[in-house]
């Protein structure tokens, strides 16, 4: 009986560490499905503007992004197949040794049946018993024959109990092959989808490589552009810090602690990333050095604020419309490429609270350019958002 209860143990055990991957790794099938989301959102970003509008320098950053996020979809999938394989190996495994382990219970049964039926004759028994040495021996081959009946359910227990762990088994491994051989169609699939893109993404930077005249001048522009925002925001934020009022270090905390979790302050796509970037189209030219990030989104969102805080400034900058400082302790987010404020200086805002609505752009959609910084250091928006 200990036996048996141990090895249904063990079989349960084994069972219960064998799940398909995807059931099991719900960080990877949320990160695919984010990915997805994205590609949809930039598809249908790129059918708006592609409706109205020859190729245009935001398209071609919007199928940069989505050839950015396919491939990072391709990479996921390769993942997802390779520890899939090597569940289905351990899966496997597992199963030669539960074929293995029926054998023996099937070939010991089998010997106790045949003995049993060779040795039937009551008298045998009988004799047996009679012909023994001492009083112990007697007792213990009596027994023995007490008890072979017992043994021999047992053993039938056993054997059913690993036929049915078996199929089990077997079933999950039909399963896992299914899901490997789904994974890799889809994976087939979007890697077809990803060479296309490049396809079509090099047809646009071709197209706009013939305007170097164009796109050199409004470089420069808004190279200026972005150098005197730097410098606004930085005068901003400085100007904050050295004015008397106290610091509430309590919304600092709060909002430190939320770092990869702080909410879009719209739904969109990182067009343009920060910190020092090259040229889309000329690599042998860099950007101006960006303190925040762009988000292209669907034309005239509304624009939330990601935190609780309180409206500082507002101010209009060219190429970047009106723009809106938030203080939230130490911490200031910065908001850019607004149509007009619903806001005024001074007032408490909280997280979710729509500040402004965007300008539309030239291609029907619109950019976000937001910033975030502590005290008088700036800050990658991408490792604070959600």
């Amino acid at each position: 009986m200990k036996r048996f209860f141990i090895l249904t143990v063990a079989l349960a055990a084994a069972l219960s560490c064998g799940q398909p991957l995807l059931a099991q790794d719900s960080g990877k099938k949320a990160s695919i499905a984010r990915l997805k989301e994205e590609i949809k959102f930039i598809d249908n970003e790129l059918k708006a503007a592609s409706s109205k509008h020859k190729a245009s320098y935001n398209q071609l950053l919007l199928l940069q992004e989505k050839s950015a996020s396919r491939k990072k979809l391709v990479e996921e999938s390769d993942v997802a197949i390779r520890d899939l394989n090597g569940q289905i190996y351990q899966k496997d495994l597992e199963i030669s040794s539960l074929q293995a382990r029926l054998d023996t219970l099937q070939q010991y049964y089998s010997n106790l049946v045949y003995n049993t039926y060779k040795n039937r004759d009551s008298r045998i028994w009988l004799m047996h018993l009679l012909s023994s040495e001492n009083l112990g021996q007697g007792y213990r081959r009596f027994s023995y024959l007490r008890n072979l009946s017992q043994t021999m359910s047992l053993n039938a227990k056993e054997i059913m109990a690993v036929k049915d762990s078996l199929t089990q088994e077997k079933a999950q491994l039909t399963q896992m092959y299914n899901q490997a051989g789904e994974l890799k169609r889809e994976r087939e699939k979007e890697y077809t989808a990803l060479k296309n893109e490049e396809k079509k993404t090099q047809a646009v930077v071709n197209t706009l490589a013939k305007d170097k005249k164009k796109y050199k001048a409004e470089l420069d522009r808004k190279r200026k552009e972005m150098e005197r925002l730097n410098r606004e925001v930085q005068r901003a934020v400085g100007k904050e810090l050295t004015k008397k009022d106290k610091i509430d270090y309590s919304v600092s905390g709060r909002f430190e602690q939320n770092k990869g979790k702080i909410p879009w302050p719209v739904r969109g796509v990182v067009t343009e990333r920060f910190g020092v970037q090259k040229h889309p189209i000329y690599k042998n030219i860099t950007l101006p050095a960006n303190n925040g990030i762009t988000i292209t989104t669907q034309k005239g969102s509304e624009v939330k604020c990601v935190f609780d805080g309180i409206v500082k400034q507002i101010m209009i900058m060219p190429g970047y419309g009106h723009c809106v400082l938030v203080q939230h302790g130490e911490y200031f987010t910065f908001y850019c490429k607004l149509a007009s404020a619903r806001v005024k200086s001074g007032q408490k805002v909280k997280a979710g609270e729509t500040l402004g609505k965007l300008e539309a752009a030239d291609d029907d959609s619109s950019q976000l350019h937001f910033q975030i910084w502590k005290g008088n250091t700036k800050q990658n928006p991408s490792l604070w958002l959600n």
